[in-house]
């Protein structure tokens, strides 16, 4: 689950982590009354505008921009909210903004120029270890970097079994080049850090930049926080904190429906039973010539309804342009699942793309004679290769 910036502040700063204070606004007026709040707080007449939507990359689009006065909050709150920002991260199509974040200026107008790092704590999986990358060139690309500079990110590798230690956190401020109160401070927020990705059950902390002040305060300016989903039962707090408007309609509405959805930009749906056959499946379109529009597993039982639900999710699709259904019949009878394919169909009225059916498992030469028997517009197939003909055959 990904959350929006301020949301993800919200978390750092629970668990001790220094932030760029901020209040969310959804309207300009909102926005007013939100920088005048923080300039009682802060003393600064100056703030940023920050458009929050799931991606990164805001702004180069558009999305952030710095404000002098609370004529300048007005107006670019009333410019950014509300438009469709586009992004390296987002579609052509850009994500509407909803809602705004008015930070604070920790940049201080006349101070020395701040010094800004990269950091992100994720899991390395080649290594079965968390890991803090961190580099020096903060407020860039992390990609950019890289690419060009691969000498100058760091990381650092987490046992598990102990955790973070106090020497793994010098060491990063070491290799930062800090010294004195810096230090100190780098030292603090990266502790802290490391605790609130580990006891949030996140997958993902990346904060760019983390900004050392004139002042030698270090702070989080960004934060771009995902939480595991099979840890949110331990997370109600954080459950709510999910905004169904920067996801997938389709991905939503499947999960509501229990369907475990992903879209892709294919042109071949497919309707598998387990992650592993979807896979497999997927593998097999790509090798017949077409590409996966979608990852869907129905799970154990592919009922009618089950079945009708998976087909109207893949036909939301417009560049769908055929239907690949792979059952194997082993916790469910593959008749049972062949009637409910039929019954489906019969229940939509004309679907306008081929549907290719293979089942094998238990009564799969009974599901292939209700299939061949439907009068329906479904091909049915035993084998993994008969099926990629007939992709093949019906995408040519």
């Amino acid at each position: 689950m990904n959350l929006h910036e301020y949301q993800g502040k919200e978390i750092l700063s629970s668990f001790g982590v220094d932030i760029q204070r901020g209040i969310v606004a959804e309207t300009p007026a909102e926005a007013v009354a939100a920088a005048k709040k923080l300039t009682e707080e802060t003393g600064t007449g100056w703030h940023v505008i920050k458009a929050q939507v799931h991606a990164g990359g805001r702004g180069k689009g558009g999305g952030v921009k710095l404000a002098k006065n609370l004529e300048q909050v007005e107006q670019l709150a009333s410019q950014i909210i509300g438009m469709n920002l586009i992004t390296p991260q987002t579609s052509a199509e850009g994500k509407k903004v909803h809602q705004v974040l008015v930070t604070e200026d920790v940049y201080y107008p006349g101070a020395s120029e701040p010094e800004e790092y990269y950091m992100s704590v994720l899991l390395n999986r080649s290594i079965g270890r968390n890991m803090i990358m961190y580099s020096t060139e903060g407020g860039m690309d992390i990609e950019t970097v890289a690419e060009k500079t691969p000498h100058l990110i760091f990381t650092e590798e987490i046992d598990p079994a102990v955790g973070l230690q106090a020497f793994q956190a010098r060491k990063i401020a070491f290799n930062l080049g800090l010294s004195g109160q810096a230090f100190k401070q780098m030292t603090k927020f990266v502790t802290a850090l490391y605790t609130a990705y580990s006891k949030s059950d996140a997958s993902l902390f990346e904060i760019n930049p983390v900004l050392k002040t004139s002042d030698d305060r270090v702070i989080a300016v960004d934060a771009k926080v995902t939480i595991d989903d099979n840890a949110l039962y331990r997370h109600k707090d954080y459950e709510v904190m999910r905004d169904l408007r920067e996801e997938n309609a389709v991905e939503v509405e499947a999960k509501e429906s229990g369907l475990n959805y992903v879209d892709l930009d294919g042109n071949v749906g497919c309707m598998v039973n387990g992650a592993g056959l979807a896979m497999a499946t997927m593998d097999l379109i790509k090798q017949a010539g077409g590409e996966p529009a979608n990852f869907l597993d129905v799970g154990g039982t592919a009922d009618a309804e089950r079945v009708e639900s998976a087909f109207k999710l893949i036909l939301k699709d417009p560049n769908v342009k055929a239907i690949l259904v792979n059952i194997f019949g082993g916790i469910v009878r593959c008749d049972r699942v062949a009637q409910g394919i039929v019954d489906a169909y019969n229940n939509m009225g004309t679907i306008h793309v081929p549907i290719i059916v293979r089942l094998q498992g238990t009564n799969a030469d009974i599901a292939k004679e209700i299939i061949d028997n439907s009068g329906l517009d479904v091909y049915s197939a035993i084998e993994f290769q008969e099926a990629a003909d007939k992709v093949q055959a019906v995408l040519s």
